[in-house]
């Protein structure tokens, strides 16, 4: 009986599938593309802009709520 690559990893050793694991991991992290100076300038202006703007958006939210309570209760 010949043996198979799946039949061969399911009889590794704990220690083997670390193994495996630390090789499938770096050969991952080989294959990351890193961004530029500039792209990375952009990407961190576009988060910023993007959370003030969610933040404006639940302050004012909440301040509405707030007077809407206070004029509903008073």
């Amino acid at each position: 009986m010949a043996k198979t690559k799946a039949a061969t990893k399911r009889k590794l050793g704990p220690i083997g599938r670390l193994i495996r694991f630390v090789r499938q991991v770096v050969s991952e992290l080989r294959q990351v593309v890193r961004p530029t100076r500039e792209e990375l300038w952009t990407y961190s202006r576009v988060v910023v802009v993007f959370v003030l703007i969610v933040m404006a958006f639940i302050f004012g939210v909440d301040w509405l709520t707030g007077k809407g309570v206070l004029a509903l209760f008073g």
